[in-house]
């Protein structure tokens, strides 16, 4: 028999799996925050990512030599995307410690009293959002970045300005101000532009803080425009030629009266006990406000105490954020109600007895599709947990106890609920989908989707009015709005003489579209804007394309055969050939009026990386795709070239381990001449 492992070879052993655990953690962690700060698109709640960085942290202190410099405990927000110009902050944008449970407040209090200071603390909600810096010159805003790593962000100035809430000129300004601030999208504009993207079938925002930062980081100002965006600024990070400030709450009082919005609720306190009670006046508030809040943030209000209290690599000493936790609540399911989208796909949502989540009354949530139902168990009667995603989105957690046992799952039906027609489950699909194009449920949605911004860019022809065209019976598939009549769209409510000319001029002036818009608007399964634009490019006309196989279809670069098969399964649909005659007769245009491409790229992968002096990066993969190229992501061996900007990276780094020769951007345009 082996003897038992001594003391020290145990030690060795914890050590061991410590170590391993750390660096699944980090894996983890830094997915996330890669994803949450650079994509805006989290894979975790935030509770979910909260627990894990705990997790991360007590290894770390329990076992200091597993520390690493690039652990994410040890760093501060993401890396700039590249998507914009880079901006140094000149006064670092430090993130927050936080705490979960009130005793680590109390625990931060006699922190700060062992300095030997006597602190009076500022308590103010701790917006979900998006931190960012603006800086005015004699009053005028000339420039706005967001925090990035804290010490080096993206300059989103023209996007900023867009925010009506941010003031643009300053009375009684000083000669410089640089102000802290947190851009959030109101619940209002998130649940509007949540409606808008499942109207459209695309993937909605999970939460307004990922729709708030999605908004900002648009190339297109015009996008972040239409989002309803607002800011609260907390912080004043420089200022020169004004006032002598020496306190938070004079700061904040300070900045109010320039005009800039700040948060709504800040009192000051001697103790820490007070301080505890005014977080949890805040945390049974949350319901009621009109924005996303997922803490509080207890501050010492004196700068001079500040500065002898300091900060740590990461944190303010003088600073701390409690993070509520989600709200979790069992009900009784009634029902599931099934709709269908504009893509003909099933929807199942649960209906249950109302109970009062974040402050409001919840009774329906998304059950997604029959997988989740199966792998949940879900039947009718069942208690079941739910929740609010980001105290907004309603979803079901768990299921607490089963009402009949015995039963099986509820299914979905296998005929749509609208039309009656099959609903399948195609190959490789998740969802139940009705295969009927003239499902009435899916005609609003195909209507929506074919005069949007992205598609055919009929402006003024929106979900309310799209809605009334469909109601009335003007409109039952995209050839018919070119037929509509000024006196037909006179009928419409609201509509007076000279909205109803505009839509008309807006149809008439869609006609002359590029065919990758038309393609994008027709609604072709698996083809994105992107894809409709490979396509219009690839075949010139919508007869050859429509006259094409899947072989030649997958011959374009970046086509996969699910998307050819998409393409000749709606070329093959019974009413594509009526409904493209009916817009050919309407005059709207079916070629491709691009650039043609040259051949000097031809056969090369190109890759992108950093910044580059006059192009973004989105311009020089343009470029290379039309000049025959191929613009890929990653670098491998097959790779012709990296063009290489300011701060590459570890793409320029493998391009100089494999010998892939790299490009300077004068180099890459000299090639192009």
């Amino acid at each position: 028999m082996p003897g038992r492992p001594g003391r020290h070879e145990v030690k060795y052993v914890e050590l061991e799996q410590a170590k391993a655990r750390a660096e699944e953690l980090r894996k983890v962690i830094e997915r996330n925050n890669r994803l949450y700060y650079e994509q805006d698109a989290p894979e975790l709640e935030d509770y979910q990512y909260d627990e894990l960085t705990r997790e991360l942290k007590a290894l770390e202190a329990e076992y200091p030599q597993l520390v690493t410099a690039d652990s994410p405990t040890q760093k501060v927000g993401g890396a700039p995307s590249g998507r914009f110009p880079k901006v140094t902050h000149q006064v670092k944008m430090e993130s927050l410690q936080d705490a979960f449970s009130f005793e680590e407040l109390r625990e931060f209090d006699r922190r700060v009293r062992a300095e030997g200071v006597q602190p009076l603390y500022v308590v103010e909600v701790k917006i979900d959002g998006l931190s960012v810096s603006l800086e005015y010159e004699n009053g005028r805003f000339v420039r706005g970045s967001t925090r990035g790593d804290g010490v080096v962000g993206e300059d989103v100035t023209a996007n900023l300005a867009t925010i009506a809430d941010i003031p643009k000129e300053l009375k009684n300004a000083p000669a410089f101000l640089e102000v802290r601030g947190e851009v959030y999208m109101p619940h209002a504009a998130f649940e509007k532009l949540v409606e808008e993207q499942e109207l459209g079938d695309k993937q909605p925002f999970k939460n307004p803080r990922n729709a708030a930062a999605g908004s900002l980081r648009q190339k297109d100002s015009r996008i972040t425009a239409g989002r309803g965006l607002s800011i609260f600024v907390f912080n004043i990070q420089q200022l020169r030629g004004g006032p002598e400030i020496t306190s938070h709450r004079a700061s904040l009082d300070y900045v109010k009266s320039l005009g800039f919005p700040v948060s709504p609720r800040y009192n000051t306190y001697t103790d820490i006990e007070a301080a505890i009670g005014e977080i949890e006046a805040i945390g049974q508030s949350r319901g009621q406000l009109s924005f996303d809040m997922d803490g509080a943030v207890i501050k010492v209000d004196d700068f001079s105490q500040r500065a002898l209290l300091g900060s740590t690599s990461k944190f303010p000493r003088w600073a701390i954020a409690y993070k509520y936790p989600p709200e979790e609540k069992p009900t009784t399911l009634l029902e599931v109600d099934v709709t269908v989208g504009r893509t003909g796909v099933l929807t199942p949502t649960a209906v249950f007895e109302p109970v009062q989540l974040a402050g409001t009354t919840v009774s329906r949530a998304i059950l997604h599709n029959q997988d989740f139902i199966d792998q949940m168990g879900i039947r009718l009667g069942d208690t079941i947990l739910v929740r609010k995603a980001g105290d907004i989105i309603p979803e079901v957690v768990s299921v607490v106890r089963h009402a009949r046992p015995d039963e099986a799952p509820f299914r979905l039906p296998d005929t749509c609920p609208s039309c009656g027609a099959p609903a399948v489950r195609l190959e490789g699909e998740a969802a139940l989908r009705c295969v009927n194009p003239e499902c009435p449920a899916q005609t609003l949605r195909n209507i929506i989707h074919f005069a949007s911004r992205a598609a055919m860019d009929i402006d003024g022809l929106g979900k309310a009015v799209a809605a009334q065209l469909v109601e009335k019976g003007y409109v039952k598939s995209a050839a018919d709005i070119y037929d509509l009549t000024v006196e037909q769209l006179l009928t419409l409510d609201k509509f007076k003489q000279k909205s109803a000319d505009n839509l008309w001029n807006a149809i008439q002036a869609s006609k002359s579209n590029n065919l990758d818009k038309l393609l994008f608007g027709l609604g072709i399964r698996n083809i994105g804007d992107k894809a409709a634009a490979l396509l219009a490019e690839h075949f010139g006309s919508m007869e050859a394309l429509a006259a094409a196989d899947e072989e030649a279809i997958s011959a374009i670069d970046g086509f996969g055969g699910i998307m050819a098969q998409s393409v000749v399964a709606f070329f093959a649909r019974q009413g594509t050939a009526d409904l493209l005659a009916r817009l050919r007769a309407a005059g709207v245009n079916m070629t491709w009026q691009g650039e043609e491409k040259t051949d000097k790229l031809a056969g090369m992968t190109i890759v992108v990386t950093g910044t580059l002096a006059t192009l973004s990066r989105a311009e020089a993969e343009a470029l290379i795709v039309k000049n025959g190229g191929k613009a890929s992501g990653s670098v491998s061996k097959k790779t012709a070239y990296v063009l290489a900007g300011e701060a590459a990276g570890s793409k320029l780094t493998k391009a100089q381990q494999l010998g892939v020769p790299v490009l300077t951007e004068q180099e890459f345009l000299a090639m192009l001449q």
